[in-house]
């Protein structure tokens, strides 16, 4: 049997002040939560309207709650008018984002 970590799918890179990542934000969901793997990024079910900001703010906020780091140290660094998003992530390793998938 073939096992196949969802890590090795998600393209987390990382550097020299934390990981860069790729992520897909399904706005206007019931709850913010991390919902899987889509394509090669860590799908996130967000509560906030893709309106103004609204979204990215909450995927800001909820990526800084569950992982206990600061709102600063989680940088949206390309896609910020779309669904699909690489975010910058300071202060961390890959290993703390692989333990976020239950």
């Amino acid at each position: 049997m073939q096992t196949h970590l969802w890590s090795d799918m998600v393209n987390i890179k990382e550097t020299a002040d934390g990981v860069i990542l790729q992520v897909h934000v399904v706005p206007r969901s019931a709850k913010s939560e991390v919902a899987g793997v889509q394509g090669d990024a860590l799908k996130l079910r967000i509560a906030a309207p893709p309106v103004e900001g609204q979204a990215n703010k909450e995927c800001i906020r909820f990526l800084s709650d569950i992982l206990g780091i600061r709102k600063k140290q989680v940088i949206i660094v390309g896609g910020s008018k779309s669904k699909n998003k690489t975010i910058a992530i300071e202060g961390i390793r890959k290993k703390d984002i692989e333990a976020l998938i239950p």
